[in-house]
């Protein structure tokens, strides 16, 4: 709930439609989901781009862009384009990430201090060395006391993390880090903003109006539509393909998962609500706490349902500088310089760069801007292998061995032949990758293969990979 309530502070829209977007995500995306234990709601990941599209277009044209959205994701879904998501660069999807969270740290930074965040990054960060000089020890008022609330919150979460029991690692430190800020400011009585949240969930809720679909009679909005589509999606799938890695059940349907994803985000839109992916955070405490089946997803909109209904007065307690606090440390941990490094060691600099020039853009221009850029420059991969395009696969089971032989070009071209094939070897299969056909593989694909076979070797199946040394060596521990 936290987390829900800070993103929709950080998209500019009030607390309550993040809310309501996290009981769809739970209750109605996981009915519908092919990833039957990850957990949808509101997601960082969109927050910078809402933020933008409600400054420049208003709340009320978000709806219809949002309905236009999930419409997109259910075609998609429908016309089985679940794999071409997969098949993005993972240097521009996290340096997209990295960026959103450098955004989102810069942005909230204000909240900190009670103050609003300024309309783009470069001026968020501008204007943080007048809050910091503005802050006097010698005479607390509303910014000294935020500050202090927002710095116990990220406190209270770090420490929690570091020393908490063994037996207590299930309880999120976000919700101790809001609790313990908002405990302080009731009982010290302190003159901090505190979120709005209706007396009941009824109220949040924005049905559409007289001319609702008329506002995508412009295209720039269309083009909106298709950003927070495209994003949505290849956040979702992404997340599902890392909570596949976490558990032995049941495999992520793609194709599945995304018109799911269009159902709630449709549903959103026609209720006035912020937009929804599939959440790593959320899905990987579902499976460290033991989930099973998609009732635990379901039952996670059912739970904050119930609280929205029976505890408003309470959430009314809680300072914004708490959810700045949640949100700051939720956009760090989305600053993965452990990936790039990860880059450069085993593919080289192309892929570092792809990542860095893909965060600088979204930091500084825009969102789309920094995606488009870094997907243009994925393609330079494809440029000294243009004759060896074309992969071959071949997928043979003996009952005992899966033999899988590639060949040709190895590259994200090919990603979406190559992952249906891959997802028809049998989980605890022994496997025997041949790469001695492969005349070229990009970082895209070596890192898809180095999951899937690390994927194997947990299982406890008996790996053998052979190939050329020069095709091997990028697969790092997998070869």
């Amino acid at each position: 709930m936290p987390l829900c309530m800070g993103i929709a502070i950080a998209s500019g829209v009030p607390p309550e439609r993040g809310l309501v977007t996290g009981i769809i995500g739970g209750i109605v995306v996981g009915l519908f989901a092919g990833s039957p234990l990850q957990v949808s709601g509101p997601a960082a990941g969109l927050a910078v781009i809402v933020f933008e599209f409600v400054r420049e277009h208003g709340l009320e044209a978000l709806g219809p862009v949002l309905l236009l959205a999930g419409l997109f994701q259910l075609v998609a879904g429908a016309l089985r384009m679940g794999g071409v998501f997969r098949a993005i660069s993972p240097a521009v999807v996290h340096g997209m990430l990295a960026g959103i969270g450098a955004l989102i740290v810069i942005g909230q930074f204000h909240i900190l201090f009670d103050a609003k965040p300024m309309p783009n990054g470069l001026q968020n960060l501008s204007m943080m060395p007048e809050r910091v000089l503005g802050i006097s020890p010698m005479n607390w008022a509303s910014a000294e006391f935020a500050l202090m609330i927002g710095l116990v919150t990220v406190g209270v979460m770090l420490g929690w993390e570091k020393l908490r029991p063994a037996s207590m690692k299930l309880v999120p430190g976000a919700l101790l880090g809001v609790l313990a800020a908002t405990l302080i400011a009731w009982l010290g009585g302190l003159d901090v903003a505190r979120i709005a949240v209706p007396d009941n969930l009824s109220s949040a809720i924005s049905l559409p109006g007289e001319g609702f679909l008329a506002t995508l009679a412009n295209p720039t909005l269309v083009i909106s539509a298709l950003a927070i589509a495209f994003i949505a999606s290849a956040e979702t799938l992404l997340s599902a393909a890392a909570v596949d890695r976490m558990h032995d059940g049941v495999r992520t349907l793609y194709n599945k998962e995304l018109r799911a994803q269009g159902i709630g985000n449709m549903l959103c839109g026609l209720l006035g609500a912020l937009p929804m992916t599939g959440v790593i955070v959320r899905s990987s405490a579902n499976v460290q706490a033991g989930a099973k089946t998609r009732l635990s997803t379901i039952l996670h909109g059912a739970w904050i349902l119930g609280f929205v209904a029976l505890l408003p007065w309470l959430l009314r307690e809680v300072p914004m500088a708490a959810l700045g606090g949640v949100l700051v440390v939720t956009g760090w941990r989305l600053i993965s310089l452990k990936h790039v490094r990860h880059l450069f060691s085993v593919h080289g600099p192309l892929p570092a760069a792809i990542w860095a020039v893909t965060f600088v853009l979204v930091v500084t221009t825009d969102l789309l801007t920094g995606v488009l850029v870094g997907l243009g420059l994925s393609a330079l991969e494809l440029l000294p292998n243009l004759r060896h395009l074309k992969l071959h696969a071949d997928h043979h089971d003996d009952g005992e061995e899966a033999r899988v032989k590639l060949g040709g070009g190895a590259t994200f071209l090919g990603l979406t032949k190559l992952n249906a094939l891959l997802e028809r070897v049998p989980g605890g299969r022994s496997v025997h990758l041949d790469l001695h056909g492969v005349k070229a593989m990009d970082h895209t694909t070596a890192e898809t293969l180095s999951e899937w076979l690390g994927r194997h070797r947990q299982s406890g199946a008996e790996v053998v990979v052979s190939g050329p040394p020069t095709i091997l060596r990028p697969l790092g521990h997998a070869a």
